[in-house]
């Protein structure tokens, strides 16, 4: 005996309805996806700075020194979080201070000092380090945050 399936208007309205709201379901579901993943994660940005020295001698063979921290200017976004490696290569001890932002630490020859923060405030913060603040103190180490 043979089966005879009869299909009425009414069922393959029924399916087409069923098939165009899975495949929206689906469209959507792929469109939340691709959004999501070209979206700007927030991160925290790492910036790395050395502490440095320049050395010379003057007419009368006198040494002359200044520390500086290199680079000497870093570029952030206003609202972002920032993460500044401060590693000290010369001079066995930087305690600094980022005016502006209370921050402070000390920077030691061959080890790496992290500060975070973020930038909140559009301006220009220095880097200032305590030893090297003058002239005679073979400074001034300033360093600028420039936070646009």
């Amino acid at each position: 005996m043979t089966n005879i399936f009869v299909i009425t208007k009414k069922q393959i309205k029924l399916f087409a309805v069923l098939l165009l709201a899975l495949v929206v379901a689906v469209v959507c579901f792929k469109w939340n996806q691709s959004q999501a993943a070209m979206a700007t994660p927030s991160q925290t940005r790492v910036m790395h700075l050395v502490t440095g020295e320049f050395e010379a001698r003057d007419a009368n063979n006198k040494k002359i020194e200044a520390y500086l921290w290199s680079p000497s200017s870093i570029f952030v976004n206003a609202g972002e979080e920032v993460e500044l490696h401060l590693t000290g290569i010369s001079g066995e001890s930087h305690p600094f201070v980022i005016e502006g932002l209370g921050i402070q630490g000390t920077v030691e020859k061959g080890k790496t000092t992290v500060v975070k923060f973020k930038a909140e405030k559009k301006g220009t913060y220095p880097i200032i380090c305590q030893t090297h603040d003058t002239r005679e103190h073979n400074g001034p180490m300033v360093g600028y945050i420039y936070v646009q």
